[in-house]
């Protein structure tokens, strides 16, 4: 079985066969699926899609960075007014993104960081957006984080290095798509990370991989993710399987 640590199940692109896109990702063995918000438009539907079945769909409640404008404060105090009346499993998804534009990198700053503090009061771990911007990423978790923090960095694709410092704070990198593209250079890193510090993710619908890229991403494609991990690594498609899913449970899970 799999968990699809990072789908966007609750948005348009699947209002019209969900239900199949669903099956289709069951008969592929993906039965969990965790699911980041976007903003206070998004959690209405993801909700929604969680009390459909909660033992498939797990809500997390965050503001995403590239959400974030002038009325962030407003957005933040709306979104956290659901903290407490639904059963969150983390927050998220939260960070900085500097791939667009860099308009908002300090009000990005201000609301990474009282997201954060909402992790440390409540206990939860964080999902973290993370796009040309992982140095300002690390110096604010360096400074926020406690001790107990840890969490998801959401579509790894660094280096090693950069690897290495995301685990040595306690976090797992998230892995997706990304890892199958022909011009990705992930595997290099892959061969070198143990699998103790994988998470598997679609990001669905987005990022979708190969044979797939280009068109919408689904949780069904999972195993494909997973099937090269196996294939770098040079163990089976059961023992990826079996340790990300013991990453998720010690993540979310096992408190």
């Amino acid at each position: 079985m799999f968990t699809d640590s990072h789908t966007h199940l609750y948005l348009k692109e699947f209002n019209n066969d969900l239900d199949i896109v669903i099956q289709n990702a069951l008969t592929k063995k993906v039965n969990r699926f965790l699911l980041p918000n976007i903003d206070a438009d998004t959690v209405s539907p993801m909700l929604n899609l969680c009390q459909k079945d909660p033992t498939l769909f797990f809500p997390m409640i965050g503001l995403h960075p590239c959400s974030v404008a002038n009325n962030f404060l407003k957005q933040l105090e709306k979104i956290h007014q659901y903290i407490g009346k639904f059963p969150f499993i983390g927050i998220g998804e939260i960070g900085i993104d500097l791939h667009w534009e860099k308009t908002y990198l300090e009000e990005q700053k201000e609301a990474f960081k009282i997201q954060i503090d909402w992790a440390k009061k409540y206990n939860l771990p964080i999902i973290i957006h993370s796009r040309n911007s992982l140095k300002v990423i690390c110096e604010i978790l360096i400074k926020e984080k406690s001790t107990q923090t840890t969490g998801i960095f959401h579509c790894f694709s660094g280096t090693y290095k950069e690897a290495l410092e995301i685990i040595n704070m306690g976090f797992y990198l998230g892995i997706g798509g990304v890892l199958t593209f022909k011009n990705s250079n992930l595997a290099e890193v892959i061969k070198k990370v143990d699998l103790n510090h994988l998470v598997l993710e679609t990001d669905a619908p987005y990022l979708a991989p190969h044979p797939m890229r280009g068109k919408r991403n689904e949780p069904q494609f999972l195993p494909l993710i997973a099937n090269q991990i196996a294939e770098i690594k040079n163990t089976s498609i059961e023992v990826v399987s079996k340790i990300t899913n013991q990453n998720i449970d010690n993540l979310f899970f096992d408190q």
